[in-house]
This record gives C-alpha cells, structure tokens and sequence, in this order.
C-alpha cells in the first residue's frame, strides 16, 4: 500500500495547473486588447468637434519602470494632461504631448478640437481672459 501520489498523478496535476495558468492569462491579456480596440473604435466613431473653451488647469504624472535587464538604467516617463472648460461650464481634461503641455498655459482661451476623449488640438486666441457669452 502506497501512502504517496504516484509521479503520473503529479504530472497530471501539475499540467492541469499549468494549462489553467495559461488560460487565465490569455484571457486576461484578449480583455485587455478588447478594450484597446472597443475604446479606439468608438473614439473614432465620434465626430471631430471644435468648440470655444479655455485651459483651466494642467498637470503631469511622472512614472519609472524598472530595467528588464541587469545593468540596465530606469527609466522614466511623464504623461502630460491638460483639462479644458468649455462654454457650458463642463470640463474635459485630455491626454497630451510634451510639446503641447509646453505651449498650453492655463488661462489661455480659444478653440479646442477633440473626437471622443482624443485631443486633437487647441488654436489659442490672442486674449487671455476668460470670457463665455
């Protein structure tokens, strides 16, 4: 009488446990793809807008990831956001470039462009005064 798990059981078992693993994972990542994709196809979907609005405030998240390999530098990345207020008093805030996080100011005034939640772009008027109606 053997008390023990047979070497046939444990690989069967570990096998059974590796083949969930991957399922899982896959599953995890096609939820993530879904989601890129659904997002990127409904942001297209939009009809490109322009509409008068002004910069009311900006900010950056700073991020690190660590290196992949051993001797590799961190590295660092920043995202860029920008929220806008436009004429009915909604605000929208927006992911955006280095260089147009550079050239927004807050307070500046003009036309933004956007299709969905994607920035297309801001026109500055020569005015800085906030001034709807």
């Amino acid at each position: 009488m053997r008390t023990g798990m047979s070497m046939e059981s444990i690989f069967s078992t570990a096998g059974t446990a590796f083949t969930i693993l991957i399922a899982v994972i896959a599953v995890i990542i096609g939820a993530g793809l879904w989601k890129s994709y659904s997002g990127w196809s409904r942001n297209n979907g939009q009809p490109q807008l322009s509409v008068k609005a002004a910069v009311v405030s900006k900010r950056s998240r700073v991020r690190s990831q660590q290196p992949y390999e051993e001797g590799s530098h961190q590295q660092t990345l920043t995202d860029y956001f920008a929220t806008f207020e436009v004429e009915s008093g909604d605000r929208m805030e927006f992911s955006v470039t280095g260089r147009d996080f550079g050239l927004l100011a807050e307070g500046d005034t003009g036309k933004l462009t956007f299709r969905g939640s994607r920035y297309q772009g801001f026109e500055r008027d020569n005015n800085r005064v906030i001034q709807f109606g």
